[in-house]
């Protein structure tokens, strides 16, 4: 009898084991739950991989504001990016454009990709360099070399657009190479299991992508989602 009941708790603890890690893999349930009234601004960022997105369809309570992957590295050029830019304006879409940033080319040269590549508007958000390692070159040179880049494209980046960029990070990466760097810069942080801090003296962020499993009406793939940390005030001084 002991057995039996040891055997079917074990079975049970499986199953359970089991919905849980089908649920968040497929997004049906995640780990973040920032409200719209703690954040009432919320929004996500997409790429050709959410395919043909129904922009029409997307509720607009949920999704303030749209970052669309414009390029990457330095010569890249993400087919969507024309078509989700111009489709997400006409339906009424905050946009800014983020450039996937690579260890192995040089901060000039992706900074000039980007600029070919995202028209210089006005009311969008500043542009945004994702930093991060996975589905990065690999890391073949010094950290302080890497911060140059960054800051060459920033640099580039700031005088094209008037605009300080925002730097979007995953926790890794901002912990090895931004701590104490690039102060007077925005941060976008990537944090999928919990609110996010960061470890650098107080210092706070912008927006944060909570979640990059989300499930919204209009796009058939996932699609990460991500929050601003600031009012609608706060929000229209970043389009100006």
């Amino acid at each position: 009898m002991r057995i039996n009941f040891l055997l079917r708790i074990i079975f049970s603890l499986i199953i359970i084991v089991f919905l849980l890690v089908y649920s968040l893999y497929n997004g049906f349930i995640r780990f973040n739950y920032p409200s719209l009234t703690q954040y009432p601004i919320q929004g996500i960022d997409v790429s050709h991989h959410q395919k043909n997105i129904d922009w029409n369809r997307l509720d607009k309570k949920k999704v303030r504001f749209v970052f669309i992957k414009a390029t990457e590295g330095g010569d890249f050029k993400d087919k969507s990016f024309m078509t989700n830019w111009h489709a997400a304006r006409e339906q009424g879409f905050i946009v800014g454009a983020y450039h996937f940033f690579v260890f192995c080319k040089t901060g000039a040269e992706q900074a000039q990709n980007f600029i070919e590549t995202v028209p210089k508007k006005s009311g969008t958000l500043p542009p945004v360099l994702d930093l991060e390692y996975g589905g990065n070159c690999q890391l073949t040179t010094s950290k302080e070399r890497i911060r140059a880049e960054i800051e060459e494209m920033v640099k580039q980046l700031e005088s094209a657009y008037g605009k300080k960029p925002i730097l979007y990070a995953t926790r890794e990466f901002f912990d090895d190479f931004l701590v104490n760097e690039f102060k007077e810069l925005p941060i976008w942080i990537r944090d999928i299991y919990r609110h996010p801090s960061l470890n650098d003296n107080n210092r706070k962020w912008l927006f944060w992508q909570y979640a990059n499993r989300g499930r919204l009406d209009g796009i058939e793939t996932f699609v990460d989602l991500n929050a601003f940390n600031g009012s609608e005030t706060e929000l229209f001084t970043l389009l100006k």
